[in-house]
């Protein structure tokens, strides 16, 4: 089987365990957008698949020339999102594009291993060595940071704390695996954690709120930490078997608030169990490696960032997503990749995938 069918149909697979989870704890609920959410996430997921051909037939390397349009296209984005944003629950993170909501923050992860890989990817003169092993501290780590530094306060100001972290993570994973001065990333997160006392001011009410439920989750059962009681109780609950499709209490009967988007993991958990949760993070685990794979056969140094990259935004993705759904990291709102409601989350990762694939096609030598 050829490398990209093995790809895309691992992904598709993932997606089809999203439909379920998210018709079974949508299906009770009253109302017509209900009656539609799981139809809706079949749309987006054909519009993903659409888009995933497109991009894998199309050369990556057009996106070194597209780098800078893709990079003020990001910001500009980001900041009609503060200025004529949708709010909801408190957030202003979409855009209305017609008949449908678009979160920018989800292009912004994709943008963001795309500027950073061809930023790091750049060769010296003799066209044989990198430039990153030359580079002092502000070159290396100073300058792209300051980059990476504009959208992620747009991105924070929304408030988006998930994406905030991921597009961090990222950035921390690129000057890593990019070959930057140990020392310099080493100092750089040391001035960070001495940051942080500071930065907790800068957070919202209901973000400290999640973070002290993080460390405690019986300090407000009933407020903050409800969602994460009721996920952890969801899953548990599930068993060795879970308790079969619609037949999941939690979500079916509406204890656990967010069932077909942050928490989707908890939906599935309780009703496929403990078997059904490792086959699922088998079938991620597949994706990831693929992604490592196709960054180690190509013989291009942005091929290779940008497949380790993308890799790397997938997998903090699905780590963070499902450490909150089991109460090990704090509740941050980050989507499950293919798996949550929504069609920005859904199209980004197509698109990711779609890169991944054109890059194991070409496996040129530039």
């Amino acid at each position: 089987m050829r490398n990209s069918n093995f790809l895309i149909i691992i992904a598709i697979l993932i997606a089809v365990c999203g439909i379920l989870s998210i018709y079974s704890s949508t299906s009770l609920k009253e109302g017509s957008f209900w009656k539609l959410t799981y139809k809706r996430q079949i749309f987006w997921i054909t519009l993903g698949l659409l888009s995933f051909f497109l991009v894998s037939n199309m050369s990556y390397r057009r996106l070194w020339d597209a780098t800078y349009f893709l990079y003020a296209l990001m910001l500009l984005l980001l900041i009609l999102v503060l200025i004529l944003g949708i709010v909801r629950l408190g957030a202003q993170r979409w855009l209305k594009l017609i008949w449908f909501n678009f979160q920018p923050s989800e292009l912004a992860k994709l943008i963001t291993v795309i500027f950073l890989s061809r930023y790091f990817s750049a060769k010296s003169l003799d066209d044989i060595s990198l430039k990153v092993g030359k580079f002092g501290v502000l070159r290396s780590l100073a300058l792209p940071f300051l980059f990476i530094a504009i959208p992620l306060g747009l991105i924070a100001e929304q408030p988006d704390l998930g994406t905030t972290l991921t597009i961090f993570f990222i950035f921390i994973a690129m000057l890593y695996i990019s070959g930057v001065r140990m020392k310099y990333i080493l100092i750089f997160l040391f001035i960070v954690l001495l940051l942080l006392p500071i930065s907790w001011q800068w957070l919202r009410q209901y973000q400290k709120e999640r973070i002290l439920v993080f460390l405690n989750p019986n300090i407000d059962p009933l407020g903050a930490g409800y969602t994460v009681i009721q996920s952890k109780i969801a899953i548990g609950s599930g068993g060795f078997l879970g308790k079969g499709w619609l037949s999941g209490t939690q979500s079916q009967l509406h204890f656990l608030p967010e069932s077909h988007t942050d928490f989707i993991f908890a939906t599935f958990a309780e009703e496929w169990g403990w078997a059904g949760s490792i086959a699922l993070l088998f079938l991620y685990f597949l994706l990831i490696m693929q992604g490592f794979r196709i960054a180690q056969r190509t013989n291009d140094h942005f091929g290779r960032l940008l497949a380790l990259g993308i890799s790397l935004m997938l997998c903090f993705q699905i780590v963070i997503n499902i450490s909150m759904t089991l109460g090990l990291a704090p509740v941050v709102g980050l989507p499950l990749p293919l798996m949550s409601y929504g069609g920005s989350s859904l199209f980004t990762t197509f698109i990711a995938l779609g890169i991944l694939v054109n890059i194991d096609k070409t496996r040129a030598v530039f």
